[in-house]
């Protein structure tokens, strides 16, 4: 348990340096114009109202469908076994309809989720396979990522509309008396809060591949489900549409062709880590042949 406690100090920490990016601006301002917390409570709003709909909006933008035991036999008997595990409701159960393989889970809590798999997916993968992929994306419902990310993107928003309200209209530091530093606060305020963003949004990918090999008992299926989901999305991307790239966080594997520096820029961890992990979790793990472990609640 000692790197899933890092992690979460890791996550802590991060969210500490987004208030403080955030009070450096405002500190930065000075007396800056009044109106200013009306953008953030609008950022507050907005993020609340995608938080609450979060399910809604990955599924619309995925096309997916809600399928039935009879339809998606496999998958009912695998999500009932795990959160049965993890003593916590069955959620609702889609499939969408593309090729690209990725998963994902979403909703605002255990009792209003929803797990979604891809065509491409289900055709990818084992069934062993599969029961590691949805053993990570149940966690990230039980850890409640999806608020964790809200509220990363919240801040990371705020501080993004403020440097760029206060540089184009004015602050307490006029930045027509010091225009190299009101073009810095544009550019690397809300590049260093994107940054953290990305960051705690890796961390929470970590901490859910460690609980679903916890939830399944069997780290190795995940890590082989990796290793295909990162050859089959590099050759199946998803196309850069502006309503996917708003929820590819949830994803499991990032679905769009990531080389180079947009590397830097992505919600997921490397895949080549995720894998180390898990193959250093299973060589300290019994419960390495697909059996159910003891659930951590």
């Amino acid at each position: 348990m000692g790197r899933r406690h890092y992690n979460g100090l890791k996550t802590a920490a991060l969210f500490g340096g987004l208030w403080a990016l955030l009070l450096a601006i405002g500190w930065l301002l000075g007396r800056g114009p009044q109106y200013l917390p009306i953008f953030a409570a609008i950022g507050l709003i907005s993020t609340a109202y995608g938080y609450w709909n979060s399910d809604k909006i990955a599924i619309r933008a995925m096309h997916a469908v809600p399928v039935s035991e009879l339809e998606q036999p496999g998958m009912y008997r695998i999500v009932r076994e795990l959160s049965t595990a993890a003593r916590q409701p069955m959620p609702r159960l889609y499939v969408s309809p593309t090729a690209a393989p990725n998963a994902f889970a979403t909703g605002r809590n255990p009792q209003h989720a929803a797990v979604c798999c891809t065509e491409g997916i289900l055709q990818l993968l084992d069934e062993r396979e599969l029961r590691g992929v949805l053993g990570h994306e149940l966690m990230h419902v039980y850890n409640r990522d999806i608020l964790t990310s809200s509220v990363a993107a919240a801040v990371s928003g705020i501080v993004t509309s403020i440097a760029q309200f206060a540089f184009f209209f004015g602050g307490g530091g006029d930045r027509r008396n010091n225009p190299v530093g009101g073009l810095l606060l544009v550019i690397l305020a809300p590049l260093a809060a994107t940054m953290v963003q990305l960051a705690i949004s890796r961390t929470r990918e970590f901490d859910a591949d460690e609980d679903g090999a916890r939830l399944t008992g069997d780290p190795m299926a995940l890590a082989s489900a990796l290793r295909k989901l990162e050859a089959g999305t590099k050759a199946r991307p998803l196309p850069q549409d502006q309503r996917l790239v708003d929820v590819s966080h949830l994803m499991i594997a990032n679905p769009f062709r990531g080389e180079g520096m947009t590397r830097l820029f992505s919600t997921h961890p490397p895949m080549e880590q995720r894998i180390a992990r898990l193959t250093a979790m299973a060589g300290g793990t019994a419960g390495t042949t697909g059996q159910v472990a003891p659930p951590l609640w």
